[in-house]
């Protein structure tokens, strides 16, 4: 299981709490108090909360407790809930190359262009970027449309076509998805 690490950030009072209660919490609590020291806590993890008393706007994932008193389960469970949204918008990103697509809103991103995508094209995407070899296309008919591989149709074929006249138009990239002989693949 990926560990929950909560950063206390120039919070000494809130630290101190937290820290007598650290056996019954299910993450790990740090203090720091320069942005340098935090810098080096966060450049090498992944799930991280930061708790501070105040907004901080060169900061991220953070959870500003600026209304105390507070009860401590209430605390908690805000905390709980921040690294929850943390979670799923981690996975909710998925990087293709250069691009970022984002599962929520269907979009896929590079630098600050955005196209907006068809679930199934988001799948296509996905399943290219995940295969290293060219994928066929009776495989994609099987593994992203079930289509059983005797049925003759040009599904496969007009998705794609689709799919890199919006990638030309967006982002006048005409090299995203290439053909192979033995099938479609993303490089």
């Amino acid at each position: 299981m990926n560990i929950q690490n909560l950063i206390v950030y120039k919070f000494t009072s809130i630290y101190h709490i937290l820290e007598e209660l650290s056996l019954d919490l299910n993450f790990k609590i740090t203090f720091v108090e320069s942005q340098s020291s935090l810098n080096d806590q966060v450049k090498n993890l992944n799930n991280y909360l930061i708790i501070a008393d105040k907004r901080y706007s060169n900061i991220g994932n953070q959870l500003v407790l600026d209304d105390i008193p507070i009860n401590i389960f209430n605390l908690v469970e805000k905390i709980n809930i921040e690294f929850l949204k943390l979670q799923f918008n981690s996975q909710s990103e998925i990087r293709v190359n250069d691009y970022t697509i984002d599962l929520n809103s269907r979009e896929i991103l590079k630098g600050n262009t955005k196209l907006k995508l068809t679930e199934k094209e988001i799948n296509i995407i996905t399943y290219l970027s995940k295969s290293s070899k060219p994928v066929s296309i009776n495989e994609l008919q099987k593994n992203v449309w079930s289509y059983q591989l005797d049925i003759e149709t040009h599904t496969v074929e007009t998705h794609i076509y689709r799919l890199r006249k919006k990638f030309l138009n967006a982002f006048n990239d005409n090299g995203f998805i290439i053909s192979k002989k033995n099938g479609y693949q993303i490089k």
